[in-house]
């Protein structure tokens, strides 16, 4: 084990090494937050406290730098290979810029969500440790948003051949497990709260909230959140979740789904939904164009029409027949005689005559 540790540690420098200055900063936050845990309770003052973040209270800075605050080092190991994946995997795709705004939205998204659910459990059972020992901290609800936001770009990609997992079930895969081991009491509510709501928070900006250079958000069907759960469990969850989408249409939330005709396509008229294109689609769209108006100019150039030019540079008219058909040799010679006999006819004619009296 020992020596493997070495390697490890030297690629996964390596991989930071080529990611942008925001998954460095994000990295080093977590390393030194968890070296001063050790001589401060960070956990207390930088973790949401849902007691604390409401009023009279209003720890609002919590909800920046929970997600930067471990306890034990094997968190901080989750956290950084978290941060390093979706550098790797998101930035190229987004840029460094989305990937900030991506991470802030999810955290404080979870923070928020997390703190009201601790407040409706306190007020449905009276209990005040729902309110003043529960501490939401950690990367765990950044994982959930990678996951759907993977699920997103790659959900075909498989991750395990045996058994066969694809990419698209991983998000609801382990909130599943973590479920299970709440059951069992060998984590934390916390846990699995800051998972799930990471989870949800991500799949709605990324749904219809995500700013990119075909409008906002991705309402393919592929990404519909019925795709989250078994097929069997598809429809009862799309007919649930299409309600729910209406009634916040109608209360101005979420925007109706907007169709576009694009009438300028090469081959026929096609129908699009905002944010169903990304960068990569695009690219192949313009590759398969180009292949295809070469294709074209080469078809054009084998069926063009030889030039008169063309023609006359190669030495001479051709022996094909004129439109007109021409005359014998035999018919112009006998042509010209006749000519030059009515030539001399008449100068006989003028010369012999008789001279007038």
């Amino acid at each position: 084990m020992n020596r493997y540790l070495p390697v490890a540690r030297q690629h996964f420098l390596a991989v930071l090494a080529s990611t942008s200055v925001v998954v460095k900063s994000i990295c080093a936050t977590v390393i030194l937050l968890y070296l001063l845990s050790f001589a401060v309770d960070t956990v207390f003052g930088l973790g949401v406290t849902p007691g604390y973040l409401f009023p009279p209270n209003f720890w609002i800075w919590t909800l920046a730098t929970h997600s930067v605050v471990e306890k034990h080092v094997w968190d901080v190991g989750v956290s950084l290979a978290t941060v390093v994946l979706a550098g790797r995997l998101l930035e190229p795709l987004w840029g460094a810029l989305e990937l900030l705004i991506f991470f802030a939205v999810v955290n404080i998204s979870v923070g928020l969500l997390g703190a009201f659910a601790y407040f409706l459990t306190y007020v449905g059972s009276f209990n005040l440790l729902y309110l003043f020992t529960v501490r939401i901290h950690g990367m765990l609800g950044f994982l959930g948003g990678v996951l759907v936001a993977l699920k997103q770009t790659m959900g075909d990609s498989t991750v395990l051949k045996v058994p066969q997992v694809r990419m698209k079930v991983v998000p609801m895969l382990l909130l599943l497990i973590l479920a299970v081991l709440r059951l069992t009491t060998l984590i934390e509510s916390n846990l699995l709260a800051s998972y799930g709501f990471g989870v949800l928070s991500s799949w709605i900006y990324l749904r219809f909230y995500q700013r990119h250079s075909r409008g906002r958000g991705d309402m393919s069907d592929h990404f519909a959140f019925a795709t989250f759960f078994p097929e069997i469990l598809q429809p009862v969850i799309g007919l649930v979740s299409n309600l729910v989408h209406g009634i916040l249409v109608k209360v101005k939330v979420c925007r109706k789904t907007v169709k576009r005709y694009d009438v300028g396509a090469p081959s026929s008229i096609t129908i699009s939904l905002p944010g169903t294109d990304p960068q990569d689609a695009e690219r192949r769209r313009q590759i398969a164009l180009k292949a295809l108006n070469e294709r074209l100019k080469r078809v054009e150039d084998q069926s063009a029409w030889p030039s008169m030019e063309d023609d006359e540079d190669e030495g001479g008219p051709k022996a094909d027949s004129p439109l007109l058909p021409e005359k014998s040799q035999s018919s112009r010679d006998a042509s010209a005689a006749g000519k030059g006999a009515s030539q001399e006819s008449s100068l006989i004619t003028f010369e012999d005559a008789p001279p007038q009296l």
